[in-house]
């Protein structure tokens, strides 16, 4: 079975001493459960796996039973070392409180649990962490499939990872989009819809955060993905989603939905940290299939359009680094003066890479050079035919950009 890259630093994880409790998060689908199992079935220690379905009550005691049962395991067999497994724990009511109360009472025992939690929720999670388990926990952040995974899993080409994306169940019911009946593709389409976005909005936001217009959030989600790569203000935005209100209201869904690992608001790259969200921003999914899915494409008729490939194209790009940055921990952004543009702006520390997007096959970009010349960035690149291949680049670890 194929082995995602973070594969090793878990299972690295799971061998080395009784630390800090390990979180994996990332958004849904994308193979968090499969690959922390794959890690436990490699190493030697006895281990418990609880999953907790979202659907069913969970009484608050439920973490504190798992646990004991766990150090009875230990004490009977007369275990060294015992691996315990949660995953969803953001379904269990207060959750942090009760493994923070057992974590503690371990560490004073000398009790030798390694604790590994999941969640598809990064909004529940972060609340509980900042919550109750602070210094006590480091998180593996785990994010989309990317290329060279796709690449060696499916045997990708980079038109199937523009149209198709990083979900990998997705990509297997879809992967023959071209031939499909009608009635296959609303089927996948559906199942990208609810596995997904629905799952997302209604179990990971809506189940633990105030929201006054969830009907609102819904839409604004279908219209991003559609706007994806695209620069937009909030106001347009609530103008084609026909609503009143205020522009705030959105600038909160949207960073729920990053926070989520669905969209993000890309903010205008400037020096000045005040005037980053003053700008109109750059709405960008993190996984592309969210975008082709709602603009109804078959896979033939993207490649023979080619302007729509093109910004298509540059979407896909945007995907790939927004979904990289969660876990290469550098933030991404645009920036525009006038007619001049730059599609993306990577940051981490004092060093700044800049990227231009071109499917055709132009090898000239008059807003990088201003860019350039005005912020002098640590390296910048022309995506496309006629300078660095796609290939190339969807094929790097973006982290090394900055090296």
């Amino acid at each position: 079975m194929f082995k995602r890259t973070v594969f090793p630093l878990i299972k690295r994880r799971m061998q080395e001493p009784r630390r800090l409790i390990q979180i994996v998060s990332g958004p849904r689908q994308i193979g968090k459960t499969t690959t922390v199992r794959q890690a436990l079935q490699e190493c030697s220690c006895a281990f418990a796996y609880h999953v907790i379905e979202g659907g069913n009550r969970y009484r608050n005691d439920f973490i504190s039973s798992a646990w004991n049962e766990a150090r009875l395991k230990i004490k009977s067999e007369k275990l060294s070392e015992f691996i315990l497994v949660f995953d969803e724990i953001q379904n269990v009511p207060q959750w942090s409180s009760f493994i923070k109360k057992e974590w503690d009472t371990d560490s004073f025992d000398g009790v030798n649990i390694k604790v590994f939690l999941l969640g598809s929720s990064r909004v529940l999670l972060l609340k509980g962490l900042a919550e109750s388990l602070m210094g006590r926990f480091e998180i593996i952040r785990m994010s989309h499939w990317s290329y060279l995974e796709m690449k060696n899993a499916f045997n990708f080409s980079v038109e199937d990872f523009v149209f198709f994306g990083g979900y990998p169940l997705f990509a297997s019911l879809m992967r023959d989009n071209f031939t499909m009946s009608a009635e296959d593709k609303e089927r996948n389409a559906a199942f990208l819809v609810d596995a997904i976005i629905n799952a997302t909005v209604e179990k990971d936001i809506l189940i633990d955060t105030p929201i006054a217009k969830p009907a609102l959030l819904r839409r604004l989600v279908d219209l991003a993905c559609n706007y994806s790569g695209e620069i937009i203000s909030l106001n347009k935005l609530l103008g084609c989603l026909q609503e009143k209100g205020n522009t705030s209201t959105l600038a909160n869904y949207l960073d729920l939905l990053e926070e989520s690992g669905l969209i993000s608001a890309l903010s205008k790259f400037s020096i000045d940290r005040a005037r980053l969200r003053a700008s109109p921003p750059k709405l960008q999914v993190w996984n592309n299939a969210l975008k082709t899915n709602f603009l109804q494409l078959s896979y033939d008729s993207l490649q023979k359009d080619k302007a729509l490939y093109g910004r298509v194209f540059e979407s896909a790009i945007g995907a790939f680094l927004v979904s990289a940055s969660y876990t290469g921990r550098f933030e991404v952004f645009y920036w525009r003066e006038g007619d001049l543009e730059v599609d993306y702006v990577l940051k981490k520390g004092e060093r700044i890479v800049a990227i231009e997007v071109k499917s055709n096959f132009e090898g000239f970009s008059k807003g990088l050079n201003v860019f350039n010349e005005k912020f002098k960035p640590y390296r910048s690149f022309i995506i496309g035919p006629a300078a660095m291949k796609a290939e190339e680049f969807f094929s790097i670890d973006p982290i090394m950009l900055f090296d």
